[in-house]
């Protein structure tokens, strides 16, 4: 029983890499059981077995877009202390996740927004939740960074600074898959640096966010 357990999870997580490759370029509407059986070499009663119909497939695969989200971007972070020197290396791992391919179309999340955020049902509301959660952890740090006088801005900004930068990266991934251009991202870091030392951050508390190392692709 354990054997055949194990062994089911590795299909399942095989497949869900797949998934999440695929809806990064498709889309969440793109993703169908026949499309995943095709593109995983799985049949589609397998995938059909594991997932049991399209929408409990696509929440399956926003779920594990979470995890790589959080072992790629967050959990590196975490290292640094909360606040300041935590958003730059938040920010800094953002844009490597994007000009890095961790999912081949980009920022999942980004083509998740785009393909469902206009409709309704649990699909676009897990999707929402994940954003939701997102703009919230860096607005917290935004926060945390105020509160220490690391930042000079009034708490009241910490939203509006945490809308503009989440916004640089978005238009960065949207430009670079549009125009096949990685430039962008250097544009939008610095564009991030600008915005924070304008609240007052200080060169040295940025340092992560200005080495960006060079893109393996």
């Amino acid at each position: 029983m354990d054997g055949r357990r194990a062994r089911g999870d590795a299909s399942r997580r095989r497949v869900l890499t797949c998934a999440t490759n695929l809806a990064s370029v498709d889309g969440l509407d793109g993703l169908t059981i026949g499309r995943l059986a095709e593109s995983s070499k799985h049949s589609k009663s397998s995938i059909a077995t594991l997932f049991g119909s399209k929408q409990s497939l696509q929440l399956a695969t926003i779920a594990a877009a979470r995890e790589v989200f959080m072992t790629t971007i967050v959990e590196p972070a975490r290292d640094e202390p909360r606040g300041l020197r935590r958003l730059a290396a938040l920010l800094r791992n953002e844009i490597a996740y994007s000009r890095d391919r961790v999912f081949t179309g980009g920022c999942f999340f980004a083509a998740a927004s785009a393909d469902i955020d206009s409709k309704s049902g649990p699909v676009r509301e897990a999707v929402r939740e994940a954003q939701f959660q997102w703009l919230g952890y860096i607005t917290a740090q935004i926060r945390y960074a105020i509160e220490a006088s690391e930042l000079t801005a009034d708490a009241e900004d910490a939203d509006e600074i945490a809308f503009e930068l989440i916004a640089l990266h978005e238009h960065a991934n949207n430009r670079s898959l549009l125009l096949g251009d990685d430039r962008v991202y250097e544009f939008a870091a610095r564009a991030m640096r600008r915005r924070l030392l304008a609240a007052g951050a200080s060169e040295t508390m940025l340092a992560a966010l200005a080495q960006q190392p060079h893109s393996g692709r």
